[in-house]
């Protein structure tokens, strides 16, 4: 079945379920009504007849209140369901080439990096928006922070749990269901710096003292019905009991304001804790991260069901009508506080790894679902010859329409440098993007589009989209010396792939040639890997004198007085160059 049949045939599944419990609650709806009306119209005809009215009153009661309870919970279902029938629109949406719906990760860009102002890997049409379908904060943090990290560590293990989740399709959008139903207020690193800093006030004696109170209090009430004290004593005692839990009051209420506002994450988390822990798992690493939230006895998801009912109960503080009773008579809020505040002395630093693991399974779901949608993807192998840096055939770029996609072969060794010429437009710097892309993808883990793909993980530099910049009056070529110089350091402490495009633009022809062919030649005398595209044909001359260079061009022809590319990658020199064409043909000259 191909991901397009999946999920056309899921979403229709979805939503016949969507209609059956929309309908189902309607029903409800009406059953509501009619008991509501049966019973007042009941207690209008049998007026004065009160012990009938009072059973008609409390039947009508308790299956009113089934019916409200069983109403929400269907309510619940078919919103869970039309969750599920929205992921797999989205789904569909993509495939078609829409990715309006999703998140372009612009806030991941930053200055500095190695290479993801350069590739697309952010923005608008960008790897990230076609990958990411995070539902929690972190989670899409974890997943940026994976595109960004430049790792080259465990990449079979990473391949072995994507594999593993990408044939686990119907837990992926459970979980991402799941995640997607509450909307959280706090994030999970907001939530952990707040228990982590956060300072008990509750004395210890309250572990007990609410009990006690509350047995005294029952025992007042006790005398108080068979006549042993007045009134007046119940009064008095209910005044005890405020006068204790006022002189907490304040910081009761800031606790309450503060978890009050985690309460919907704590639930959400609870839910995807309790997917995690109930799922079997093949993989060492998704095993590994199961492992992270076992607990003795009770389970990590109840626990945190269990902090979610604290604040609940402690809610009721905002009853005016049963504060000040439940307060008065069994401390309610010091009762609720301190069971709060030893939750958190308790697992404070088990939360953090449960976040971690939910966060996780955010982010590789996404991962999986990305390959999924690509059947026809493979995973890389890593290299058996040492010497072998990347080797691949029918290499494509991931963002470009599949049916459309020009493929090209590469295979470049260790201590390689290619340098490509070609015409404006046929196709250098999609090339070098092309290359980019895949190597972070297979460092990911991710499978690529290609035919094969063997490679050594090695991080990736780049520097193809320098630019000026006003605000820290740089000229272009300044911030392009900033960049080389940059890439220079970098290679000072770990090695790198290298990707140019068009260096020393910012200068005149002749210093740029003799800079660019002094910069080429260091590279090479780094023992550095990489390609190079530019206009400049002299740097070719290098082939001549160096060993390690190699020449590669994307050609352009001129046929029936039109320009044509073939987008393929060939070795040698470009010898047709095409700007006086456009020129003439543009009418511009």
């Amino acid at each position: 079945m191909t991901p397009n049949e999946f999920y056309t045939t899921t979403r229709d599944t979805h939503q016949v379920e969507v209609n059956r419990l929309k309908q189902t609650g309607f029903t409800l709806s009406m059953l509501r009504l009619a008991v509501f009306v049966s019973v007042s119209l009941s207690i209008y005809f049998l007026w004065g007849s009160y012990g009938i009215m009072s059973g008609i009153g409390a039947v009508g009661l308790v299956i009113f209140l089934y019916l409200v309870s069983h109403y929400t919970d269907v309510k619940n279902k078919r919103n869970y369901f039309q969750k599920l029938v929205d992921i797999n629109q989205l789904e569909l949406d993509v495939l078609d080439g829409n990715l309006s719906k999703l998140a372009r990760g612009e806030a991941f860009i930053y200055d500095d990096h190695h290479y993801n102002q350069d590739i697309d890997l952010f923005g608008e049409g960008s790897l990230f928006q076609l990958i990411d379908r995070t539902e929690t904060v972190n989670g899409q943090k974890v997943l940026a922070h994976w595109l960004n990290a430049n790792t080259i560590n465990n990449i079979e293990e990473k391949q072995e749990a994507l594999q593993e989740l990408t044939t686990k399709t119907t837990w992926r959008q459970n979980y991402k269901a799941t995640a997607a139903l509450v909307e959280t207020e706090v994030a999970s690193d907001s939530i952990i710096r707040w228990i982590k800093n956060y300072k008990p006030f509750v004395p210890k004696a309250f572990r007990f003292l609410p009990l006690i109170f509350s047995i005294l209090s029952l025992s007042v009430f006790t005398l108080y019905g068979f006549g042993i004290i007045p009134v007046t004593s119940l009064l008095i005692w209910l005044m005890v009991g405020i006068a204790i839990t006022s002189r907490y009051i304040k910081r009761v209420t800031s606790l309450y304001n503060s978890a009050s506002q985690m309460k919907d994450t704590f639930e959400q988390y609870a839910k995807l804790l309790d997917a995690i822990e109930t799922e079997t798992f093949t993989s060492a690493t998704l095993i590994e991260q199961q492992k992270r939230i076992q607990t003795d006895g009770i389970k990590a998801s109840e626990i945190l069901k269990n902090i979610s009912r604290q604040i609940d109960y402690l809610g009721n503080r905002n009853n005016m009508i049963f504060a000040p009773v439940f307060n008065g008579y069994f401390l309610w809020d010091l009762h609720f506080t301190y069971k709060i505040e030893q939750w958190m002395s308790s697992f404070d630093d088990s939360v953090i790894n449960w976040f971690n693991v939910i966060e996780y399974f955010d982010s590789v779901n996404s991962m999986a679902n990305y390959s999924f949608n690509h059947p026809n993807y493979i995973y890389p192998e890593i290299a058996k010859e040492e010497k072998t840096i990347i080797s691949s055939k029918e290499l494509a770029h991931p963002l470009l329409d599949a049916n459309k996609v020009v493929r090209n072969d590469i295979h470049i060794n260790k201590d390689d440098f290619f340098i490509i010429t070609g015409a404006n437009m046929a196709g250098k710097s999609t090339f070098l993007r092309t290359v980019a892309l895949n190597l972070v993808i297979a460092n990911c883990g991710l499978p690529v589009s290609a035919t094969s793909f063997f490679f050594t993980p090695i991080k990736l530099i780049s520097s193809m989209r320098t630019s000026d910049s006003l605000q820290n009056d740089e000229s272009y070529f300044f911030s392009e010396l900033k960049r080389l110089k940059f890439i220079v350091d970098e290679m000072k402490s770990d090695a790198y792939f290298i990707i140019l495009d068009e260096i020393l633009k910012g200068t005149n022809s002749k210093d740029k040639a003799e800079g660019s062919k002094k910069f080429v030649e260091k590279l090479v005398a780094s023992n550095s890997t990489g390609l190079i595209a530019t206009h400049d044909l002299s740097l070719c001359q290098l082939e001549e004198t160096l060993p390690q260079i190699q020449n590669h061009y994307f050609d352009a022809e001129i046929v029936d007085d039109e320009l044509y590319f073939d987008y393929t990658f060939k070795k040698g020199i470009c010898k047709n160059m095409n700007a006086s064409f456009l020129l003439k043909k543009m009418e511009i000259v």
